[in-house]
């Protein structure tokens, strides 16, 4: 029996998708008690909350790799099975070096999947539909993460933070198995087949682009400070701010995936406003706008002396944030010559990554260790200040090149 309906496969890999965010950072979600029964400083907590990213860098080029030769839904299968796997054993860890271990393998499992789902939804779609596709698959980035906070909490508040691991880890297992019943297509025929990083002569020239350069700059911020947001609002809330963890989580969970969905929503009519030549440029207007108005806000956040005035300012700096979704999507793509797209993209998330939430969650604990967690979450803000400003200068700039849409 094989799958073979393309919106079926959609579906699937779309809810695998969202199953991924969900483990991701149902870590976060336990984080307080997690934190107290290991033993952990902030600084060790703060890479548990990135060593995913670990095994995700090292393993994507390899898979990009093998998914060129080998069939698609064994690789997929097997990375589902494998992250779901180190979820439940992240669950059963006693010390700061298993728990890194296990969540590192999460990334390596979480990378066969990343790496592969998107090329089998861009064979099924036509061509007229490939960004819509896309963007189903992608809208679960933001409830699968709000998931992962929402639903940890409540595991976390009725079974303990190591069952919250054991629970979530269950539906990957499953879905795993129906990974292997899908009807791989045949595949699409592309110009140049590049899964790992661009190479550096390309890297080179793509980087001498100012508009490209400081999209990337600006995006890098970006996703440090949702990244830092995203592995310590929960500690905040429960530690400075003395609010049940299970209350911390739902509501955190809660705004996310709403300011997410409508920003994202808002943000792509915004940027779909400006076409012609000067599209890219536009657009990285829209972000830079975007970006400052939400760091006041911020700020706010962490000076507000209550929870509801922290989820007020939460509220207004994370739609303000996710507006640049879209938009900065499309100045990664129009910015550059129509032959470097693919290695545009390719670099911004190998880049953003990299610099952005790969290091805040581990540079915010170590900070934390040595005043304490508000001064350290300051860095956040200053980060979304130093992003708007890069793209408001990009958007100065008139190097835009390419064919344009």
């Amino acid at each position: 029996m094989r799958i073979k309906n393309p919106y079926v496969i959609l579906a699937l890999l779309s809810g695998l998708n969202l199953v991924n965010y969900l483990d991701r950072w149902i870590v976060s979600a336990v984080g307080p008690k997690l934190q107290i029964d290991l033993g952990l400083s902030d600084a060790e907590f703060g890479l548990v909350s990135t060593a995913f990213m670990l095994g995700y860098f090292v393993t994507s080029p390899f898979f990009g790799s093998l998914g060129d030769r080998f069939p698609r839904r064994g690789l997929i299968a097997l990375g589902i099975a494998v992250w779901s796997l180190a979820t439940i054993g992240s669950g059963l860890t006693t010390t700061f070096a298993a728990m890194v271990a296990a969540r590192i393998v999460v990334g390596v499992g979480e990378a066969s999947y990343a790496t592969l789902a998107p090329t089998i939804i861009d064979d099924l779609a036509k061509p007229a539909s490939k960004n819509r596709w896309l963007a189903v698959f992608y809208v679960a980035i933001p409830v699968g993460s709000a998931l992962g906070f929402v639903v940890g909490g409540q595991l976390e508040h009725a079974y303990g933070w190591r069952s919250a691991f054991f629970i979530a880890g269950g539906p990957g297992l499953l879905l795993a198995l129906l990974g292997l019943l899908i009807d791989e297509p045949k595949r699409a025929v592309r110009a140049a087949a590049n899964p790992g990083a661009p190479s550096r002569p390309v890297w080179r020239e793509l980087l001498r682009l100012d508009v490209y350069r400081s999209a990337i700059i600006g995006y890098a911020a970006q996703t440090f400070a949702l990244g830092g947001f995203a592995a310590w609002a929960p500690q905040y809330l429960y530690r400075e701010l003395h609010m049940d963890l299970k209350a911390a989580d739902y509501w955190f969970g809660l705004i996310l995936v709403v300011t997410g969905l409508l920003a994202t929503f808002v943000g792509a009519q915004l940027g779909d406003r400006y076409p012609g030549a000067d599209r890219a440029r536009a657009n990285l207007r829209v972000c830079a706008i975007s970006m400052l108005v939400s760091v006041p806000f911020a700020v706010g956040c962490f000076f507000a002396g209550s929870p509801f005035g922290f989820f007020a300012g939460l509220a207004v700096a994370e739609f303000a944030i996710f507006l640049s979704t879209s938009p900065i999507n499309v100045v990664i793509l129009q910015g550059v010559p129509q032959e470097l797209r693919a290695s545009a993209m390719a670099l911004s998330i190998f880049a953003i990554h990299l610099f952005g939430d790969l290091i805040s969650p581990p540079l915010i604990g170590k900070i934390s260790d040595a005043t304490s967690l508000r001064p350290a979450m300051l860095i956040l803000p200053v980060a979304l200040a130093i992003g708007g400003i890069a793209w408001w200068r990009g958007s100065e700039q008139r190097d835009i090149v390419g064919v344009r849409s």
